[in-house]
Order: structure tokens, then sequence, then C-alpha cells
């Protein structure tokens, strides 16, 4: 009987992706808004060609991880966005709303 890691591992590395842009999401939101949504999609994009040209499956798996963790965090930008004005978030007092 075989013992597979690879699940956990590429689990844990998704875990900590999704876990990683929580925060980025936040504080790109509060010092910059939601004008920064195009480096999420550069990061993603990115991500994404050079999740199809590394040979390694697991950083290839990770790349791809992270690209879809950064296009949904644009998503999760505008969402956050909203939740500032909710109050659920401070707003940042330097910036014009």
């Amino acid at each position: 009987m075989d013992i597979n890691f690879e699940g956990i591992i590429l689990g844990m590395g998704a875990f900590l992706c999704i876990g990683m842009w929580h925060p980025i999401v936040i504080k790109a939101e509060y010092y910059f808004g939601t004008r920064c949504w195009w480096a999420f999609l550069l990061v993603g994009l990115g991500c994404i060609a050079g999740s199809l040209f590394v040979s390694n499956t697991y950083l290839s798996v990770f790349l791809g991880i992270f690209a879809f963790s950064a296009l949904w965090g644009i998503h999760e930008l505008f969402q956050q966005k909203r939740r500032v004005e909710r109050g659920w978030f401070p707003k940042n007092p330097n910036r014009e709303y």
C-alpha cells in the first residue's frame, strides 16, 4: 500500500494561497481602492503563463492555484469596497471616496 502525499501537499499550497490573498485584498483596497485591479489581473495572467511552461508538476499546479486566487482577488477587491461602504471594514482616512 502506497501513501500519496501529493494531495496533501497541493491542498496545503491551495490553503496558503487563499490565506495569503485575503489580507492582500484588504490592504490593497485600503491603500489603493479598486483602481489596482489590473495588478491582480497581471499577476494572474503571468502565473497562468508560467504554469503552462514549468515542467515541475507541483510548481505548475501551485502557479495555477496562485493565478486563479489572484484572479478571484479582483472580484474580492470590489466586494471589499462594498464591505467598507457598509462599515464592516475601516475606511482609509487619507483617501478620497
